[in-house]
């Protein structure tokens, strides 16, 4: 098993998506990146801690590769705006990859590389990529969101259109 450790705004859009890929055996989200250990949702929501927002992913490589999974995130997010992911605004749902090896650090520069000059997007990515620090899984509460509260207005509006378009992608379960 390998770990990858992601952020692409709100954690329970990333965790809904990432989720539902053939090979990932759990996706937990919580904090990373920030300057103090173990935050609280309302001290990364404050903007002062320097945490971000991600799932740390659980996988099998036999199955789904890091980069495979990257090419998800580099499709499910807008990796070109900094510190903000629709009408998310802050340092907190910033794009971030948390390499946990040397090997994920070299897939994780390539990949970014290859998006910028392949995906077509309009402005040139700004995705942060770091080793992990400082992570921390999120409260009870933040743990399968989209699964446990379905009809939540930020759940019909926000997380269903991204896991209905994702859904029409070849790495869906």
């Amino acid at each position: 098993m390998e770990i990858a450790t992601i952020g692409a705004g709100c954690f329970w859009c990333v965790e809904a998506i990432f989720q539902s890929i053939p090979g990932v055996i759990s996706v937990e989200p919580g904090y990373a990146g920030g300057a103090i250990e173990n935050p609280t949702y309302e001290e990364v929501c404050g903007g002062n801690t320097g945490h971000a927002e991600v799932c740390q992913i659980e996988f099998d490589e036999n199955i789904v590769s890091f980069s495979q999974l990257l090419d998800v995130f580099w499709t499910t997010h807008d990796p070109t705006t900094l510190n903000r992911q629709g009408a998310d605004s802050g340092t907190q749902y910033r794009s971030v990859i948390y390499y946990h090896s040397e090997a994920q650090h070299q897939s994780a520069q390539a990949s970014k590389k290859h998006a910028d000059t392949h995906l077509g997007l309009d402005s040139r990515i700004v995705t942060e990529i770091s080793p992990i620090a400082n992570y921390s899984t999120a409260e009870d509460y933040h743990h399968n969101y989209f699964k446990n509260n379905p009809n939540a207005p930020y759940c019909q509006f926000v997380i269903r259109p991204k896991v209905e378009k994702f859904k029409k992608s070849k790495l869906e379960k």
